[in-house]
């Protein structure tokens, strides 16, 4: 993406045309060969940035919810709030014989699917008198990416329907389900635990080439409104900075 000396290259050339006429005599037509040097600096020079168009980290932040949105008590946690700014990251696909189904159960949960993007940017924010959580996440990937990440959302809760909650060491179950209404497709996986004071929902939304993940335990309906309304306040957000 980066090619700091193609200036210095296009220099070279363009005055290679000058050292030869001034080395070779009044009848010297070598100089013709110039054009061939240039003509092979046009390849890098034509190069495309594979990032182009996407989001830095420092626009996704923005687009994730305010400090105002989230119901009283709730405080953001500064170690789970983090983006890589406005630079992009080389992407990474790993591609485990079975996914390690214990990642659900956190606020980064969308790295159950083994592909990395670009750019991201999260916030975390915790009610430290119930313990309750609200988590959001934007992730930014090339092409088509995120459509790719959205269906291994949806093949990773088809094979992690249970879990051991490394903490309680009871299990876990997971059910998912399509959802529509919310960007360019969505998805949704419920956990509970008889262990567990109430559920947790998580929500997968793609706006573009920017998948949104959000994990709520707000409330007492395992998370699920709190959690929708929060994917659409960012996929709303998405829809005006894309």
């Amino acid at each position: 993406m980066h090619l700091p000396s193609r200036a210095a290259r296009v220099l070279t050339v363009a005055a290679l045309p000058l050292v030869l006429a001034a080395c070779g005599s009044s009848g010297d037509t070598r100089a013709t060969s110039s054009s061939q040097d240039t003509s092979a600096a046009s390849p890098a020079s034509s190069a495309k940035d594979p990032d182009a168009g996407l989001l830095t980290g420092t626009q996704l932040k923005k687009a994730l919810a305010p400090a105002s949105f989230f119901p009283s008590g709730f405080s953001s946690d500064p170690s789970s709030t983090r983006d890589t700014g406005d630079t992009f990251t080389p992407p990474a696909t790993k591609s485990p014989a079975k996914p390690d189904c214990a990642h659900l159960d956190g606020t980064g949960w969308i790295d159950v699917t083994g592909v990395t993007g670009v750019s991201f940017a999260q916030g975390d924010y915790v009610d430290k008198d119930t313990s309750q959580e609200i988590s959001q996440e934007i992730d930014a990937y090339r092409g088509t990416t995120a459509a790719s990440v959205l269906e291994a959302v949806r093949k990773t809760a088809a094979s992690c329907t249970s879990f051991t909650d490394s903490g309680t060491h009871s299990t876990v179950k997971a059910a998912g389900s399509t959802t529509t209404g919310l960007g360019d497709g969505a998805y949704t996986i419920t956990l509970t635990d008889s262990a567990w004071e109430n559920g947790t929902t998580l929500i997968a939304a793609r706006q573009g080439t920017n998948l949104v993940t959000v994990l709520s335990t707000d409330g007492n309906d395992n998370g699920a409104a709190t959690a929708k309304k929060l994917a659409r306040r960012i996929v709303a957000s998405l829809r005006t900075a894309s």
